[in-house]
């Protein structure tokens, strides 16, 4: 044991702490923004749901879940800088995640403007979420990097979603929406 420790305490000397996203001093706020969403399992599997969920929907959903997710994400950044308090974020986040999924799971058939509400209502705490992790970052660069990849796990959601709803079978759609909702009862637990 005491080798062991011998060996092990220049390593924990030397450490860096580790950055669950990237650090905007050495890859730039863009990017550290852009990754933001990507490297979260709990924001990627919300926003390619909403996605699927328009896709389901069809018709005037198929843009305006999306757009209303990213304004009312942008609208929690932007509380979040300004310090304004929003309780429950992360909680919010792990039941964005089973409610979508949900949503998906069950192909619920919604007026689209109810169905941007309800995405609108989660993306607020992903959007204070993204606020609060700011560190370093330049918040136009950050907010402009976080939005880009939002949009395009929503376009990924949606063109999946598409897909296999027009091509294969809607059930192939809500099989990955009972998925999404398992993993987030998975991710809370955890």
């Amino acid at each position: 044991m005491k080798r062991l420790s011998l060996i092990l305490a220049p390593a924990l000397l030397t450490a860096s702490p580790a950055l669950a996203h990237l650090n905007p001093g050495e890859h730039g706020s863009f990017a550290a923004g852009f990754t933001h969403p990507v490297f979260g399992a709990d924001h990627v599997l919300a926003m390619v749901s909403v996605g699927l969920w328009a896709a389901l929907l069809g018709g005037r959903a198929i843009w305006m879940l999306p757009v209303s997710f990213v304004a009312a994400m942008c609208a929690g950044f932007v509380m979040a800088l300004a310090g304004l308090a929003l309780p429950f974020v992360e909680p919010a986040i792990l039941a964005s995640v089973m409610v979508l999924g949900v949503a998906v799971a069950l192909a619920a058939r919604v007026p689209a403007g109810l169905g941007a509400a309800v995405v609108a209502v989660f993306a607020l705490f992903h959007g204070f979420a993204h606020g609060t992790e700011i560190g370093g970052a330049t918040a136009l660069s950050y907010l402009g990097g976080f939005t880009i990849a939002t949009a395009l796990l929503h376009a990924a959601g949606l063109a999946l979603g598409l897909a296999l709803t027009r091509w294969l079978s809607p059930a192939l759609t809500r099989a990955l929406g009972a998925a999404v909702a398992a993993l987030g009862v998975t991710l809370a637990m955890g």
